[in-house]
């Protein structure tokens, strides 16, 4: 396993929607994947499978992290119920701060938290969603020298997180859901 230090990170935040897009983006993804992802899916204090339904759609294994693993490539970490996710000295942690946007787990930790922890190596990706978490973080990854992807609003089931990243983010790519896991490759 690369450390996290050396590689890149993909932060992946969504709500309304998030879940099929998830889905669909864990099943295009290359055996191997080269870098770990992170993902937010605003789901609150219910429980959740969507670990297993992310894993049984791709090649890639989809986890709920446990507080101070270290992210590894080709593992999808998915946000568990009531938590915020976030980075810290190269570690995962697992947080019950405050809420964020009325939720936890929140976009915005988790992206604030990449942008400092890796800087330039910092990809966030905002997906489709209502109203505007993500977008403050999304911003802060760029303002740390990381890279900004958008799903184009046209291609989102809810298109409100994505055009409010537009309108404060100068992103470095606006993509359909079907090309966003060639892009991230």
């Amino acid at each position: 396993m690369e450390p996290l230090a050396d590689s890149n990170l993909i932060v992946i935040g969504a709500s309304v929607g998030g879940v099929n897009a998830m889905l669909g983006l864990a099943a295009a993804l290359p055996p191997d994947f080269p870098a770990p992802i992170l993902f937010v899916q605003h789901i609150g204090a219910h429980p959740s499978r969507l670990p297993e339904l992310v894993s049984a759609q791709g090649p890639n294994p989809a986890v709920a992290p446990q507080d101070g693993e270290v992210p590894a490539a080709g593992t999808i970490y998915i946000a568990p119920p009531d938590h915020h996710m976030l980075l810290e000295d190269g570690a995962i942690r697992l947080s019950r701060g405050p809420k964020e946007h009325h939720a936890r787990p929140a976009i915005d930790p988790l992206f604030r938290s990449a942008a400092l922890c890796c800087g330039r190596r910092a990809v966030g990706v905002i997906l489709t969603g209502a109203l505007d978490d993500g977008t403050a973080g999304l911003r802060a990854i760029k303002q740390c020298g990381g890279i900004a992807v958008v799903q184009d609003p046209q291609d989102a089931i809810e298109p409100s997180m994505p055009l409010s990243a537009l309108a404060c983010v100068d992103p470095d790519f606006v993509v359909p859901l079907a090309g966003m896991a060639q892009l991230l490759t």
